[in-house]
Order: structure tokens, then C-alpha cells, then sequence
């Protein structure tokens, strides 16, 4: 009896669902499976997607988390403009057991592009904003959830924000951690440019060196976005954006069938980015914090081994300089800028390890 009911159960995880249909598959029925798969359960979890108020505009954010105990973690995205809600589903369900985990689509970028008019918004799209929007969205998980700390954590151009938020704010955060994380632009620009026309010198890539040296000197007195755009074109094809690929369809694709995204919301990312990158790319291409070195919250940095988009050789002498109450800086030796996505699970196991303990001892 008992081995034909495991057999009955076991044929009913065959089984079609009654109301399946016998149209094609389509991006929709994707998403639905996956909303569905990463739907959280558990009778102290959270998982709420809503617009924020923020300094005049409406900014999407997810919030999930099987337990709202946990700590809050605030995941500050690239780019500008590059979200990481649409591709959080392929790597944040595990962080989900320890932290409640908050995506955030910045000022034009993702979501919040399509919630707000662009004509408005443009005119307010500075440095100086999207750290104040930063602190914004701090103050306002830490008032609504009732946490008096949370983390963050800075991927690429994020990590300026998340960089000038734990200098500027301590006392709001267990930790800051820095993923992708920039120190000196220029300095990073220069080594990382000087990577990739080594990699395509090596790998014979002849159209790729005429072209990264029809650029040079890289990145000159201010960073153009002509020569950006030659420079993460051969990056992202030899390497330097996500270690032994050539492409980043994979993230794209992944993108695509996001729950959190409709399509309108999946083609606002390049408006978005359009729309954000002339305004910030002078700030970004300038940004040091060399001399920047006292904190006063623990600080983790997490860098890629093969990072030829912010380069990790500036970040790893730069954080031998760092003074904080506590700090560690970990390897990804099979990552270059996109680690979350590259090496997931030993992301997981650092900030469960590392990171995480650091909220138990306050």
C-alpha cells in the first residue's frame, strides 16, 4: 500500500495542470511560472512590490524576505540606469532566507522610468539627486519596516551611491558592500581598457585592436560616451564583463522574463538609460574616493578577479588603506563585473557568512 502511494504521488508531479491549453508558450506563461516559484510563503515573509514617494517622483522597489525579522538589505543598482529587478529572480531566492531583500529601480531607470513623465524628470537627474534619492529610500525602509539599520549593498555605478552613503551615514547601516565597486574612475577606466586590448592582442582579435586603438589615449582628460561605447562593446565580447563569455545575452534574456517586469517596463530600460547616462556619465567618469579611507560602519568589498569593467586591482589597493570597524575583502576568482549572477551560491554564502552576523551584534 505505502509503495503504491508513493507512486501515485509521484506520478501526479507528471501531470499537466486541468486548465492547461494547447496554445504555444509564450513570455507571459514564463513569467507566470516563475512569479509563482519564487512567491514567498511563509507566514512571517514579506513580499510586496510598490511605488515609492521620493523627493517628487514615484520609485518602484521590491521587497521580499521569508522572514520579517531578518535584516533589510538594500541592493543599489548599476548602470546608471541598469536595474537588477528584472534579473534578481535568478539569484536572490536563497538571500531571501536571511535577509528581507529590497531591488530598487533608480530615478529613470526600469520601472520607475515608465511611473513618472521623462520631461520632468530629466531636468533633475545629478550626482547630488541620486544621492539624496539614496538617503530618501534609506530613511524610508528604515521608518516603514521598523529597522533602526539596514544593509547595503553598491553594484558598479551603485557603488558610488552606496560608496557616499556609508560615509555620509554610518549610524544607518549594519554594513556596506561594495560589489563591482568604484574607487578612482579614471584609473579604473585606464587599466580596464588596457586589459581588454591585451586580451584582444592575444586572442588575435584584429578589428577589435584597431578599434580600441582608434580611441586612445582611454579614457583622455573626460570619459565621452563614443569611447565608452567602444571600450564595453570588446569588454563585454572578450571577457571583461562576465569571465569566459562574449556576450551578455544571458543576462538580457533573463531580463525578459522577469515577474516584476512587463514588456513595457523590460523596453523602458533603455529609454531609461538614454535618458540617465548623458547627465551622470561626467560624474561617474570623475568619481574617486582614493583619499576617502575612515568609516565608521564595517565595510566588505566583493571583486571579481577578471573585472575589466571597474577594475579590481584599484579597489583591492585601495581597501588595504581602509579603516573601519570592521572589514573584509572577498575574491571571486570566477567573476569579472557581474559576481551575483557568475558565482551565485558562493555570493550566498558570503554575505551569510560575512555579512549577515554583522546585524546579530548590534
Amino acid at each position: 500500500m505505502l509503495t503504491r502511494m508513493i507512486a501515485i504521488c509521484a506520478l501526479a508531479l507528471f501531470v499537466a495542470p486541468a486548465a492547461a491549453s494547447e496554445r504555444p508558450f509564450n513570455r507571459n506563461d514564463a513569467r507566470a511560472i516563475i512569479r509563482d516559484l519564487q512567491k514567498v510563503v511563509t507566514p512571517r515573509g514579506i513580499d510586496e512590490t510598490t511605488a515609492v514617494p521620493i523627493n517628487g517622483s514615484r520609485q518602484w522597489i521590491t521587497v521580499r524576505g521569508r522572514d520579517r525579522k531578518n535584516p533589510i538589505l538594500l541592493f543599489i543598482h548599476g548602470g546608471p540606469a541598469a536595474p537588477e529587478m528584472p534579473t534578481s529572480w535568478t539569484f536572490q531566492n536563497g538571500w531571501e532566507d536571511y535577509f528581507t531583500v529590497v531591488q530598487w529601480d533608480q530615478r529613470g531607470a526600469g520601472k520607475t522610468y515608465n511611473a513618472n513623465d521623462p520631461k520632468k524628470i530629466a531636468p533633475t537627474i545629478s550626482l547630488a539627486q541620486m544621492v539624496a534619492d539614496t538617503e530618501a529610500m534609506t530613511q524610508y525602509l528604515r521608518k516603514t519596516y521598523h529597522k533602526p539599520k539596514i544593509f547595503a549593498l553598491g553594484h558598479s555605478w551603485g557603488s558610488v551611491l552606496g560608496l557616499m552613503l556609508a560615509e555620509n551615514h554610518p549610524e544607518w547601516l549594519y554594513a556596506y558592500v561594495g560589489v563591482g565597486q568604484v574607487i578612482d574612475s579614471k584609473k579604473s577606466e585606464m587599466l580596464g581598457y588596457q586589459a581588454i586590448l591585451k586580451a584582444a592582442k592575444d586572442a588575435g582579435r584584429a578589428e577589435a585592436v584597431k578599434e580600441l586603438r582608434a580611441i586612445a589615449p582611454y579614457p583622455g582628460k573626460t570619459l565621452s560616451l563614443s569611447k565608452i561605447d567602444v571600450e564595453r562593446k570588446w569588454s563585454v565580447r572578450l571577457g571583461g564583463l562576465s569571465y569566459g563569455r562574449d556576450n551578455y545575452g544571458y543576462y538580457y534574456n533573463a531580463g525578459r522574463i522577469s515577474p516584476d517586469y512587463s514588456d513595457a517596463d523590460f523596453a523602458a530600460i533603455d529609454k531609461g538609460s538614454a535618458l540617465s547616462l548623458p547627465p551622470l556619465l561626467a560624474s561617474f567618469g570623475s568619481g574617486d574616493f582614493e583619499n576617502v579611507t575612515t568609516f565608521y560602519c564595517p565595510i566588505i568589498v566583493f571583486a571579481g578577479r577578471h573585472d575589466a569593467t571597474t577594475s579590481s586591482e584599484v579597489v583591492a589597493d585601495w581597501f588595504k588603506r581602509v579603516r573601519a570597524p570592521v572589514k573584509k575583502f572577498v575574491w571571486f576568482e570566477n567573476s569579472a563585473h557581474m559576481i551575483q549572477i557568475e558565482e551565485p551560491g558562493r555570493m550566498l554564502v558570503h554575505l551569510v557568512e560575512d555579512v549577515r552576523p554583522l546585524a546579530d551584534k548590534e
